[in-house]
């Protein structure tokens, strides 16, 4: 029986604790109910009417609990009633039944007061913002009269295209300056991080959407500095030939050898093989021919040989050369190649030329390779084949003729092809190609 008594003794307390657990913390004082309500009443009051906002809500205190009723502008500034409300001092509890209001002309009056006050700092700063737009103008004027002179940029600079790029640069520079003055004027340095953060951003995204673009445009100044061809060179690019007539920021221009316009973007031809054929003066050409199997093949090279050397247009030095190329069931194939200063005559005209020097002197020395002969075997036929002999050409009984002198092959389509180019040249068109610029 002591022992029941003695648990329930302790279990006694723990029951205390579990009620007050839930409960507002402190000691409620006994006093003037009556007089304490009206002057923490009072106290809210005072305090709501020193604070914006707060004019039709009412207020009303008994045993020292708070309600509160009414309307505010926005939810945050009737919740905000809690924490004023809460620091009173004998403030029990807080019923808020602050709503928003729903008045239009309630809503409206505090935006308009807010314009009227911003219009009013404007007038205020006009003078000052006219003289941080004035120090902002003669900045960038006066960094675009420098931009505009020719000098020091066209000494700077490799080609045209370089020095325009130089002189955007420093428009930029001082377009920036002007800027970071007239804020620095404003006293509202703070906007230009923003300002330079969302030029960062806009940036990298038209980067990325026009990176072909970019890429081309890299390529060009690479391009202008580097100059791998002339004006009126010929070159072949990405499998296109032609004369070249003008390297613009965008794309090279070719004459092809039809007359027609051939526009390379910049980025291809950067990035691709690029053969020049007008570098070097000398040139070489190549061709075939055939012999008869029969024939002294080393009789048939030197007589080749002398034929490639005693044209007019051949150089002597590098020599020209004769090989045997192949050995075929009726002929036998001979390869051949000659140089000729191609700045005076023509590759095609030449080339034509030496193989028929070279066929004729084939066919005087009788070395030509004759057509070949074919076996017909027909199905069903009885017997034993036999080999049809060809009928023997009649030998021709006259005068040998010789072959007829060597003609002309001068490069006069060359010729005429670099005055189209000169001409298109001398239009008024953007090109970045200089006669004396430095070559890779």
């Amino acid at each position: 029986m002591r022992i029941f008594a003695f648990l329930l003794c302790l279990m006694l307390p723990l029951g205390a604790v579990a009620q007050t657990a839930d409960q507002p913390s402190g000691t409620i004082t006994l006093s003037d109910s009556a007089t304490q309500d009206a002057s923490i009443a009072i106290r809210i009051r005072d305090i709501m009417g020193e604070l914006e906002g707060y004019g039709d809500v009412t207020v009303s205190v008994s045993s020292g609990i708070v309600t509160l009723r009414g309307s505010t502008l926005d939810t945050e500034t009737a919740l905000r009633l809690n924490d004023l409300v809460g620091r009173v001092e004998g403030v029990v509890a807080i019923e808020n039944e602050v709503a928003q209001t729903t008045d239009v002309v309630q809503r409206l009056n505090p935006a308009v007061e807010r314009l009227l006050a911003r219009m009013q700092q404007f007038i205020a700063l006009l003078p000052l913002v006219l003289v941080a737009v004035s120090l902002f103008v003669i900045i960038v004027i006066a960094g675009f009269a420098i931009a505009r002179r020719k000098q020091p940029w066209d000494r700077l600079a490799p080609n045209a295209f370089i020095a325009d790029i130089f002189r955007q640069v420093l428009r930029l520079v001082f377009v920036i300056g002007g800027l970071v003055v007239a804020l620095d004027i404003l006293n509202a340095t703070a906007l230009l991080s923003g300002i330079l953060g969302a030029a960062g951003i806009v940036g990298l995204a038209i980067g990325f959407a026009v990176r072909d673009t970019v890429e081309n445009f890299i390529a060009s100044i690479m391009l202008s500095i580097r100059q791998p061809f002339r004006p009126n060179d010929t070159i072949e690019i990405e499998g296109d030939t032609g004369k070249v007539i003008r390297l613009t920021s965008r794309a090279t221009i070719l004459l092809s050898f039809d007359g027609n316009h051939i526009r390379i973007p910049n980025s291809t031809v950067f990035k691709s093989r690029i053969v020049n054929f007008s570098r070097n003066a000398e040139r070489r050409f190549t061709f075939q021919a055939g012999v008869a199997p029969d024939a002294d093949l080393a009789h048939a090279q030197t007589l080749a040989a002398n034929t490639l050397d005693a044209l007019p247009f051949v150089l002597s030095t590098p020599k020209a050369s004769v090989w045997i190329e192949e050995v075929g069931d009726s002929w036998v194939t001979m390869g051949m190649a000659a140089w000729i200063n191609q700045n005076d005559t023509s590759v095609v005209l030449a080339r034509s030329e030496a193989i028929r020097m070279v066929q004729a002197a084939y066919d005087t020395a009788d070395m030509s390779a004759q057509a070949p002969a074919y076996r017909l075997l027909h199905e069903g036929a009885t017997g034993t084949p036999q080999m049809t002999q060809p009928t023997p050409e009649v030998a021709y009984e006259g005068p040998v003729v010789p072959p007829s002198p060597v003609q002309d092959v001068d490069a006069v389509e060359d010729k005429q092809l670099e005055e189209i180019v000169e001409l298109e040249r001398a239009e008024e068109h953007a090109d970045l190609l200089r006669e004396n610029a430095e070559q890779e």
